[in-house]
């Protein structure tokens, strides 16, 4: 494994994501800046300058023409690949965390944070083919989770959206109505914080990572647990390899949280573990602090 280092960014990295052709990867940080970089040599190709505050994510669409982006500014924009330019900005009362384009690229799911007075939110926005008439609208409002909601994603056909985040509890929701319609078990489910969710290729299965030192492998039409991955340290990042039966994890803890009784806390590499057989089969060493980002290129090749 030959590494490529891309450095641009001035504070820590908090999600990373490539676009569907795998020749762009795209990197969102604390510095308020999303910068695109080449995926095969990792030069710098630009930056999207206008947010100002942390960037936690972002998507890309499928012609890779928009970029959106959620920020602790308070809002979430959308960009326009090729030249960097602000297209549209949807403001919000609270942080905007989690970004992801439906199949089709006609909506977006946008999460909020709890802040001051605002419980946290999961919000649909139709995205305009046309800029000129893109609105703030939101087509579907879900209220009534308790912390933090670190991630939202689409399930099938759009026909779902799947939440995780700080109460630990996995939810499927129907887009129509905006209904609950499962949960994750509390038993088997995970007990701390999930930090991370990525979905596989063909958006069967999905990977949480948590807090509570474990990935696990959910069934996304009936949020079964499939798989449970083991490991001595706080998840913050997975995914799933989309060409080998492998998933990768990564965490660590940061430096502030290491106690002197826990020697073994605060290892800052990646670990891939068999899909199917849920042993590791090996790690990347690299980094000097924790992992918050992970992306498998659509290649499974990096």
């Amino acid at each position: 494994m030959r590494p490529i280092l891309m450095k641009g960014h001035e504070r820590p990295l908090t999600f990373l994501r490539y676009n569907r052709d795998g020749d762009l990867l795209f990197s969102c940080a604390k510095d308020h800046t999303p910068t695109v970089w080449y995926a095969d040599n990792g030069d710098r190709l630009g930056t999207y300058r206008g947010h100002n505050g942390a960037v936690w994510s972002c998507d890309v669409s499928r012609d890779s023409a928009r970029l959106i982006t959620g920020s602790a500014d308070q809002t979430a924009k959308l960009w326009e690949v090729s030249t960097g330019r602000e297209l549209f900005s949807f403001r919000f009362d609270a942080p905007a965390r989690s970004v992801e384009f439906s199949i089709g690229d006609a909506l977006a799911v946008i999460t909020t944070d709890n802040f001051m007075d605002h419980a946290p939110t999961v919000q649909v926005k139709r995205i305009a083919e046309d800029v000129e008439d893109q609105t703030e609208e939101s087509a579907l409002v879900i209220t009534g989770i308790k912390g933090r909601i670190n991630r939202a994603v689409w399930g099938p056909l759009n026909r779902t959206i799947i939440t995780a985040g700080e109460d630990a509890t996995i939810r499927i929701w129907d887009t129509e109505t905006g209904k609950l319609l499962k949960e994750s078990d509390k038993e088997s489910g995970h007990q701390k914080t999930i930090s991370s969710l990525s979905k596989s290729a063909d958006w069967s299965h999905f990977i949480t990572g948590s807090l509570d030192k474990s990935a696990k492998l959910w069934d996304t039409r009936t949020l079964t647990l499939i798989k449970t991955y083991v490991t001595e340290r706080p998840v913050n990042a997975v995914d799933i390899s989309p060409t080998h039966h492998t998933v990768v994890l990564g965490g660590g803890q940061d430096a502030m949280n290491v106690t002197m009784t826990d020697r073994r806390a605060g290892k800052f590499e990646a670990k891939f573990y068999h899909k199917i057989l849920q042993e590791e089969i090996g790690g990347v060493k690299g980094h000097f602090g924790p992992i918050n980002a992970l992306a498998f290129n659509p290649d499974g090749r990096r």
